[in-house]
This record gives structure tokens, sequence and C-alpha cells, in this order.
């Protein structure tokens, strides 16, 4: 959840334009800073894919063609119980009532089937948690017919909140993580009542089999809060906070880093600038550390990464499935580029920021349609699962033979070729080395092509589209 329903910061981004190799004839060849993410066990890694207020059943059915895909692992929106409001909102979701495992995708029984069907197709299964707040209303029913009052929950002990406040000025660290988030019931969560509660919820979603969680709003409870809740669970589990950045605000996402990875907006508005209105050759160092606060990104190890999320594309400066075949072309930038554990976006259509997943006259999320009309399930463009599948075969080897103009970009990682073209029409680029002799097959057309001896390539990449070379 970010700190305001409406809004979202746009940060400035700048990268050095390095020049292509495996080029045309007389340039120099020159190759990026191309970091590969480390290994650390607390982190995700793969490729992930958030079904967004996907209900459990739908889940299940999906992961065994995400596995097919080589998609390791899928975020699913907040299990708990959650209130239930006129119009059926998708933020009610993030406004827990109980920890009840019943929302509008379904019950317990169901969570634990999806999450025995997904292991069995080899896909972990990683739950949005909603540990900092309740409710922002006066009283009211939950989803599963639980009754609140504002301060008053069944599942939270007596004195559970901090006095109210409203969290304003993000330069005040403790009006930030004391207070009331959109008027969100701030839990006291240096309280051990409160901790114990709250790891009690997640240990009961460790026990149906969850893999782990997505930390909402974590930069809303201190660090050390949210260790001695971590501290306290049954088993080990991947970890990935929420801790939006500012350069000027005294909470930084480096100080949940250690608790496992954090999300790093920054890298999806530096897409949605580049890709929108931007030059592509601003892409070249992305993720290096240059030394500058204010534009380097996080290091690729412990960063989740994202075009659009659930947050950013209701109205914030990110990419989204409205912005059509550009979008793809980011999210397939995205799966190429070797910075952090990609989390791809799959979405439903909404027309009004409030706007609810397809559901019936009680507020039920309805069977998952991708029809473009209800779902958007971008994750099943056969475009995006072609870079699933070619990042997969590429693993950890970092670029070489870097070459970009303002409208396309090339580069090789491993065995493999990657090329996109934003242009409206056809770009061919002339290949050197890039790539041993031998035939190979774009995995987004499924088109073959020989390199010839010495490397050398002809390569047209098409108006609009991408190639992702493998050998055949």
């Amino acid at each position: 959840m970010r700190r305001s329903s409406r809004a979202a910061a746009v940060l400035g981004a700048a990268a050095t334009l390095l020049a292509g190799a495996c080029t045309a004839p007389g340039e120099k060849p020159l190759s990026p800073v191309s970091p590969a993410p480390a290994t650390r066990a607390h982190d995700p890694s793969g490729v992930l894919v958030h079904l967004f207020q996907w209900p459990w059943a739908d889940v299940a059915k999906e992961c065994p063609a995400l596995a097919a895909d080589g998609v390791t692992g899928v975020q699913l929106s907040p299990p708990q119980e959650h209130v239930v409001l006129p119009g059926h909102p998708w933020w009610q979701d993030y406004q827990p009532v109980s920890y009840t495992l019943s929302s509008r995708r379904g019950d317990r029984a169901a969570l634990a089937a999806m999450v025995r069907a997904c292991h069995a197709a080899g896909v972990k299964v990683y739950a949005d948690a909603v540990v900092n707040h309740m409710t922002a209303q006066q009283s009211g029913t939950g989803s599963a017919g639980t009754a609140f009052t504002h301060y008053a929950y069944p599942d939270q002990p007596a004195g559970a909140f901090h006095p109210p406040c409203a969290a304003q000025d993000y330069g005040d660290r403790a009006q930030v993580q004391n207070c009331e988030l959109l008027g969100l019931a701030d839990l006291a969560t240096e309280t051990e009542p409160v901790r114990a509660r709250l790891a009690a919820y997640l240990n009961d979603l460790l026990s149906v089999g969850v893999d782990g969680f997505r930390i909402d709003a974590a930069k809303h409870l201190p660090a050390a809060d949210l260790r001695a809740i971590l501290d306290r669970l049954d088993r080990p589990a991947t970890v990935w906070s929420e801790v939006l950045y500012s350069p000027t605000e005294p909470i930084q996402p480096t100080e949940y880093r250690d608790l496992g990875a954090t999300l790093e907006p920054r890298y999806a508005d530096t897409l949605g600038r580049a890709f929108r209105t931007g030059s592509l050759e601003s892409l070249a160092e992305l993720g290096a550390q240059t030394g500058s606060p204010f534009t380097d990104l996080l290091p690729p190890e412990g960063s989740v990464v994202y075009v659009d999320s659930h947050d950013s594309q209701r109205g914030g400066s990110t990419l989204s499935h409205a912005d059509g075949p550009v979008h793809t072309l980011a999210v397939q930038f995205m799966l190429a580029w070797p910075y952090g554990t990609p989390l791809l976006m799959s979405s439903f259509a909404f027309d009004d920021f409030d706007d609810g997943p397809p559901a019936d006259a009680s507020g039920r999320t309805l069977p998952v349609e991708c029809d473009g009309k209800a779902f958007v399930c971008e994750h099943r463009l056969p475009a995006v699962r072609a870079l699933v599948r070619w990042r997969a075969a590429v693993g950890t080897a970092p670029v070489t033979g870097w070459w970009a103009t303002p409208d396309a970009i090339g580069f090789a990682r491993g065995a493999g070729y990657f090329a996109l073209n934003r242009a409206t029409s056809p770009v061919t680029r002339e290949l050197t080395g890039a790539l041993a002799p031998g035939r190979y097959r774009d995995l987004v057309s499924g088109q073959t092509m020989d390199v010839a001896e010495g490397g050398a390539l002809t390569l047209t990449v098409p108006a609009g589209a991408a190639v992702a070379l493998l050998p055949s």
C-alpha cells in the first residue's frame, strides 16, 4: 500500500550512455556494467507473478502453466479476513478485521489446496502480509462475518494500538511509524502481545504451506519491530518488504535489507520514463552503482523490481497495461536485464481508481476470465512468456555487446541474444561476434536464423517488438 492511494513519487534518474559492441563495422566495442543478483537465503529468486486479486482456485489452476514457462513463484493478495465496504473496492483487502484465513478469494481450505497444487507444479507461494494496521472504519463486519470497531478486534489484545494521530510529515520518523496511515488503526508493534499475534498469523500461513511474505507498508513499522515478529517464525521464510524510497526522508529501505529483500520502485519509474518518451540509450547502466544517491538504485541482490504494481498502475508514474505494446516491451526488457528479481503484474481491468475485481453481488471475486475486459492477465502474453523462458535459459550470464539507439537496444547474455525496437519501422543491425556460429530460434516469433562462421548475423527487429534468440 502506498502512502497515498492517489499519489506516487516521481523520481528523476540519469544513466551513462555506452556505445555498442558486436556492432556495425567501425564502432568501438564496449560493454556496460551488468550486475547479476547474488544469492541470499531469505530473498525470492527467479521470476515472480503477482496474480492480483485472483481467487485461490484460479491460482491453483494457473500454477502448472506458470511452471512450464519457468515462473518460480506467485504473489497472492492478502489472505486474512478483511473489511467489506460498499462497492467492494480493491483496497478493502488491505484493511484486516481478523487473521482468519477467509477473504473474498476463498477460505482456508481453498488456500491450502491452492498451495498444494502450486507446490506440486514447482511454484512457490508468497502472501501479501498486512501487519502494520487494521481498518480505517469506525465499525463494520469482515469477510468472515466478524464484527469490529475502529480500535476493537477479536484477534487483537487490549491496548494494541497507538494513540490516534495522522501520518502526514514523512520527514518525522516517529509520526510515520506511530501514527495512522490513511486513517488505518495503527498497531503498537513494539509491544509483545501485538508481536506475538502477528507472528501467530504468519505462522498460520506457514502451516498451510505458504513459502514467504511480501510485507505491506513496511516503512510504517520500525525495522526492529518487524525483525522481532519475523524472529518468531516457526521456519525460514522468504521475505520482501514494501519500503518506498525518498532521498529526503529519514526512513530508508536499507534499514530493512537484512530482513529480506525490498521492493525497488525507482526501477519502475526509470523504465516508465525511458519507454514512454525518453531515450532507450539511458538504460545502459541501469542498476550500476555510480555514486549519486538520487539516481542510483539499490544493489541488485535483495531487490524486487517491477514495471508496474497494483498501486503504481492507478495514477502513478509507471507504465501499465493501458500503455499497450510499450508496456510489453518494458516487461520484456526487465526480464532480459540482469537486475534484481522481476515481479510481473497480472491485473484486472478497471475504469476508476477504487474499482475492485470482477465480483458477484456479495463482493465475492468471480472466476478468472483472461479476456482483457475482466482480468487482463498480462503474464499470459506470448511475448512475455517467451522472455520468462529466455531468462531462465541464460541464467546469471552478464551482459555483453550492448548497443543502443534512442528507440532500440540489443545485447547478449551467455548463449542468448536480446533486442527490442520501440520505433514504428523495423531496425536492422549487423552483428559480429555476439553469438557462436549455429542455428538460433527467436522465442518471441518462433523463427529460426543462422549465425555464420565468425559470428556474423544480420538481425532485423520488427517495429514495436523484441527478439530473444537461443540456440535451437
